[in-house]
């Protein structure tokens, strides 16, 4: 083949994020795009003002290569800077909006981020650490008055900037985001994605999720999650639907936000999802419109998916289960396959292998039997950033090693038992903390439940159920372990039962068991089992 024809190939053959929203612009050029507040961006408009932020920053001294980190929350101005850094051949780098000192220096530092654009609300917290980073320079995701000599995405979405297409060269197997764990048990660690593993992504998403064009979608979770913006935004900009930003599932907007908008696609994790089933005027509401009801991020207890289906009668319910180093859907349990496996996470997608092995011999597991999940797929991350080690751990024996401890049944339907990590080794027994927390939601006055492992002299990590009540609900320790006792083995039962007014949880709505078993840590929590054991025996 002639060298000379390579870049003409190239372009035409591509398939970037920029190209897929290119792609959207030629079919849906005038429909809308985005809402956010009073803001409403067509495709082309969405398009143009990509091109504009793109542009614009490959003026500032950035180059192809460069991390741009992302600090803030969900707006028009958040997205419309992502979509820029694709274009613009640039890494972006979400950063959860909650993190303050010690966290935000060490993901900006690990990164390199040469630059961050960061809402106003947090500038200080990114002023604080800048010393201690190698940033070039702060920007503004939507800078208000009195901030017109920084650079500030909205106001360059908005300009009559040069809104042509970036003069740059970019391939399907560059570096486009890094998307960065929880660090539940260690230092997060950022997982590198290419242009081409989020496009192979999207279109399973499109498939398996049922996605449609004329789909109105609330997206109320975080976009600097890996569900919010790879499972559901990006994939409807591919198509040409509709998406309704929100920066955050506060219920009564998110009510009446569906009503006004007819919003009929919505996803949310089971802790968001517990939110607005708990909220007292959830009935009051007529969330007809909703059609396909999406969850994820986290295991769904089956009595909440049970309730969800009955309380929004109607609509379709999807599972969808994976984590941010695929990009991250893996499996889905869809609406026609929920009936009698409430508990499952579906079936693997149709870009993704999986497996359950033995995590010591990787020998595959037998029907019931538990092992971890491992998975190869094209939308695989292609390591973690600047981490050799922890890469080749992950990949160990050619396979991706998810972490999770799961089981499939005859017919191939996967069930997630636990992160591995979070399996309670009670007195030499592996008790996963669903299976307790599954019995626990049976009871007619538990909302929200926790289980962790805390230490024990006797028993090396005792069960602990971390418990709160629906309002005007009650029930006392006693109560609740009998409860256990009707639904699980002995060994099973919680040691103690903790109750508290609400569970931690991140921006994205995931329950931090970490933050839980600091909380109650050995010393304190002597102290809270004399108490229960007082309460037992009067």
């Amino acid at each position: 083949m002639q060298t000379d024809l390579l870049p003409f190939i190239h372009t035409a053959t591509g398939n970037t994020i920029g190209d897929g929203l290119t792609r959207s612009v030629m079919r849906f050029a005038h429909k809308e795009a985005i809402i956010f507040q009073q803001r409403r961006w067509t495709y082309q408009q969405l398009d143009l003002a990509v091109n504009r932020v793109a542009n614009r920053l490959l003026t500032t001294g950035l180059q192809q290569g460069d991390r741009v980190a992302a600090y803030g929350k969900n707006s028009d101005a958040y997205l419309i800077l992502w979509l820029a850094c694709a274009r613009a051949g640039m890494i972006h780098v979400p950063i959860n909006f909650a993190l303050v000192k010690d966290e935000l220096s060490y993901l900006l530092e690990q990164s390199g981020a040469k630059a961050v654009f960061v809402d106003d609300t947090l500038a200080e917290h990114v002023a604080a650490v800048q010393e201690s980073t190698s940033l070039a320079f702060i920007g503004r995701l939507r800078a208000e008055t009195g901030h017109t000599d920084t650079l500030d995405i909205l106001s360059i979405a908005l300009s009559q900037g040069n809104d042509q297409l970036p003069d740059v060269v970019v391939n399907n197997t560059d570096i486009v985001q890094i998307l960065y764990t929880s660090g539940t048990t260690s230092q997060p660690k950022g997982a590198m994605h290419t242009h081409r593993s989020f496009m192979n992504e999207y279109t399973s998403c499109i498939h398996h999720l049922d996605l449609r064009d004329t789909d109105r979608s609330l997206a109320a979770l975080p976009l600097y999650h890996s569900a919010q913006m790879h499972v559901f935004t990006m994939p409807a900009l591919m198509i040409g639907s509709l998406t309704y930003l929100m920066e955050a599932p506060l219920p009564e907007r998110v009510f009446e936000t569906i009503i006004r908008e007819k919003i009929n696609s919505f996803f949310a994790p089971p802790t968001v999802w517990i939110g607005l089933l708990r909220h007292s005027a959830f009935d009051q509401y007529d969330l007809s419109s909703l059609k396909n009801i999406y969850y994820g991020a986290s295991i769904m207890p089956a009595p909440i998916a049970a309730e969800l289906a009955q309380r929004l009668a109607g609509s379709c319910l999807y599972n969808c289960y994976g984590q941010s180093e695929i990009a991250p859907l893996a499996t889905v349990l869809g609406p026609d396959e929920h009936a009698g496996r409430l508990s499952s996470a579906g079936k693997p997608i149709m870009s993704v292998a999986t497996r359950i092995v033995d995590p010591l011999t990787m020998v595959d597991c037998a029907p019931g039997e538990r092992g971890e999940i491992v998975h190869r797929s094209p939308h695989l991350m292609v390591g973690y950033w600047d981490k050799p080690d922890e890469t080749r751990e992950a990949f160990e024996g050619g396979w991706f090693h998810s972490g999770d401890l799961a089981y499939a049944d005859e017919e191939g339907f996967i069930y997630i038992v636990d992160r591995i990590k979070d399996v309670v080794n009670t007195g030499g027994v592996l008790v996963a903390s669903r299976d307790v927390e599954e019995a626990l939601y049976l009871h007619s006055a538990v909302a929200e439940v926790a289980v962790i492992g805390t230490p024990h002299d006797k028993w090396i990590e005792a069960i602990t159920a971390v418990v709160v009540l629906k309002p005007d609900e009650d029930a006392t320790v006693f109560e609740l372990t009998e409860h256990c006792h009707q639904h699980l083995a002995a060994f099973k039962v919680p040691k103690s039962i903790i109750f508290a007014d609400g569970l931690p949880k991140n921006t994205a709505g995931k329950l931090l068991k970490r933050t839980l078993r600091e909380q109650y840590s050995e010393a304190h929590f002597e102290d809270r089992l004399e108490e229960q054991l007082e309460e037992r025996l009067s």
